[in-house]
């Protein structure tokens, strides 16, 4: 049975991965709130790009104390698999990360709501000419087949996992704890600018899902898992 004790500790850590998680998905999706909805008739994902990695900065200035500022269900299922998490210690951090990604589409929402009315009249949806959905969550581009996109995913996240391992290994003497939030920003948004166009360069599974569960709420579980 586990102890009082560590059960508090675990429910400290998830409030240090909520905080952190949506510090992250609230600069980038608040990003591209903004972008959308000024107008832009760039398609760069630059400025996506760098919010997110601002965004992955200030994370993990916050969370990096308490947890190490995972972020990311991925992160934390790669280390409980080498043993460097416990099993329920891992279900509390993702708890945490999905939790935050969800409080981050609100406050979005919540920002922006008078512009989602401009923006689509009132009558939300998820796709088409008045489309807000892809504020939130990642959907593919139109015609993309499954398959290129599950590559696509694989490729992205997997680059992003190599990284992440390659830098937290205890023997990884070529970059110091205080460059590797700087290193991990500049990553992510490398990734971003680099993967977008098939299927919106998801990377972490608690980005995606959180703000998908939230958009159940604005548009429906039909239109949101079609």
């Amino acid at each position: 049975m586990v102890k009082t004790e560590v059960l508090q500790q675990y429910a400290i850590q998830l409030l240090a991965e909520c905080f952190a998680t949506c510090i992250l998905v609230l600069f980038g999706e608040a990003a591209i709130a903004n972008f959308k909805f000024a107008g832009q008739a760039s398609n760069s994902t630059l400025p996506v790009g760098i919010a997110f990695g601002v965004g992955v900065f200030s994370a993990m200035m916050i969370g990096g104390p308490i947890t190490g500022a995972h972020l990311n269900p991925a992160v934390s299922i790669a280390l409980m698999t080498i043993r460097k998490l416990k099993p329920l210690q891992c279900i509390f951090r993702i708890i945490g990360q999905i939790s935050g990604a969800f409080l981050a589409a609100l406050l979005v929402y919540l920002v922006y709501f008078n512009q989602f009315n401009i923006f689509d009249g009132g009558l939300r949806q998820v796709t088409g000419p008045n489309g807000t959905a892809d504020i939130f969550f990642t959907m593919p581009a139109k015609d993309i087949p499954q398959w290129n996109t599950f590559i696509d995913q694989f490729v992205s996240t997997g680059c992003l996992m190599i990284f992440v391992m390659a830098v937290s290994y205890e023997y990884n003497h070529m970059i110091s704890d205080v460059a590797k939030p700087f290193a991990f920003a500049i990553v992510v948004m490398t990734l971003i600018c680099a993967f977008s166009i098939n299927a919106g360069a998801a990377l972490n599974p608690a980005r995606d899902l959180g703000p998908r569960l939230f958009g159940i709420f604005v548009y429906g579980w039909n239109d949101v898992f079609q």
